[in-house]
């Protein structure tokens, strides 16, 4: 499971971790892990015989060994030296292309500034750079976010204690646990799996998916468990600003209060479509609407505070004008934390359980309104009103 710096690893070689549960084979070019799409951080190792390259170190090496771990990390480190994360030079785990192993942090080191971001293969069988992209955006309340290029794709929605809030399908269950963590250090996504003997992976595909997948002794390869975009609803900001999507019938409509901007709106148009607000708010008067069971709006330009309940939440953001919504930002035992948002509010689905309670700020004209059903006469497209 080890090389040191007087042995070499010939092509089609191997070395295997001690449980014998990864193996990592040579591949023409000496190019043992890289990562260099869209702006991912860069690390690798090369061997001419065995030598080192890091950015993220200066710390020199007195007897260099790549050890290939039980978790499947291939790490560098003085040869003496245990198996302490702090005693690592470098670490694939710290690079971790387009799959996440069990214990990979994806997601930012905000005090070194490591950016742990996953980027697909080009093709099945071609490992080069591919279009897509996925990582944590921080500029407001950090989320995960899935480009093609430097177009946003897909966004699971933010962390809320339980689960991300556009993944009602991921619940407690006894295969894995998913956990995020945020703090003035670190922003990261990670899992535990409850079976050992389970080998299960995260994957960013080729094309754009986001997969669990586990591994089959019978068949030798990798299974899809399931694919985090479930349907054409997860498709970022489908319905453009204040539209909602629906799972069931796959239809977007605009939330209480708005209309289509557009009375041109084709079912068949795929472009997203603006809703705007039917009467413009008051600032003093207005109030909110609550919306249960949605994946909450972008938040990469949102404020955040962990400490505030709900009702100082709704008290802040009626306070100032330019406040669109708030929401909590953990759901657990009752709720607590506060999410402000002060733009237009862009990629909602409406599920039919285990989304979250979202408050959107509303004319009070607005506030009394009974069931309704408004068809726009131009379009089939439709907008549910919800009192």
């Amino acid at each position: 499971d080890t090389l040191n710096a007087t042995q070499s690893l010939k092509d089609g070689e191997t070395i295997v971790s001690a449980n014998g549960r990864f193996n990592h084979q040579q591949v023409p070019g000496n190019l043992v892990q890289t990562n260099t799409s869209q702006n991912c951080s860069n690390g690798f190792i090369t061997e001419a015989p065995f030598g080192v390259q890091s950015s993220n170190t200066s710390r020199p090496l007195r007897n260099p060994s790549a050890t290939l771990l039980d978790s499947g990390n291939l790490v560098v480190k003085d040869e003496n030296e245990s198996n302490d994360p702090e005693n690592f030079l470098w670490q694939s785990f710290d690079y971790p292309c387009d799959t996440l192993l069990e214990g990979t942090k994806l997601g930012r080191n905000l005090v070194t500034g490591l950016d742990r971001c996953l980027s697909s293969w080009k093709t099945p069988d071609d490992p080069s750079p591919g279009n897509f992209t996925y990582r944590f955006d921080i500029g407001g309340f950090p989320e995960l976010v899935l480009r093609d290029s430097s177009v946003i794709r897909f966004r699971p929605g933010p962390w809320n204690g339980i689960r991300f809030s556009g993944t009602p399908e991921l619940k407690p269950n006894k295969f894995f646990t998913v956990s995020v963590v945020i703090n003035e250090k670190e922003v990261y996504d990670t899992y535990v799996l409850h079976d050992s003997s389970v080998l299960s992976r995260m994957v960013l595909t080729h094309d754009g998916l986001w997969e669990r997948q586990t591994w089959t002794d019978g068949t030798q390869s990798w299974r899809v468990f399931v694919t985090v975009q479930m349907d054409p609803c997860d498709s970022y900001a489908q319905c453009g600003a204040y539209g909602s999507s629906n799972g069931t019938d796959l239809k977007c409509g605009c939330l209480k209060g708005f209309v289509p901007k557009s009375q041109n709106v084709r079912d068949t148009d795929n472009r997203s479509h603006d809703c705007v607000r039917r009467t413009p708010l008051k600032c003093k008067s207005d109030g909110f609407l609550k919306y249960s069971n949605v994946k909450l709006p972008d938040s990469r330009q949102s404020w955040f505070n962990y400490s505030m309940n709900l009702d100082e939440c709704k008290n802040l953001c009626a306070r100032n004008c330019s406040c669109t919504a708030y929401s909590n930002l953990d759901i657990r035992n009752g709720g607590s934390g506060c999410m402000l948002w002060f733009v237009d509010l862009i990629d909602i689905q409406q599920f039919s359980a285990n989304g979250q309670d979202l408050y959107v700020r509303m004319v009070a004209s607005e506030l009394g309104m009974k069931f309704s059903f408004l068809l726009n006469p131009m379009s089939l497209r439709s907008c549910l009103m919800i009192a």
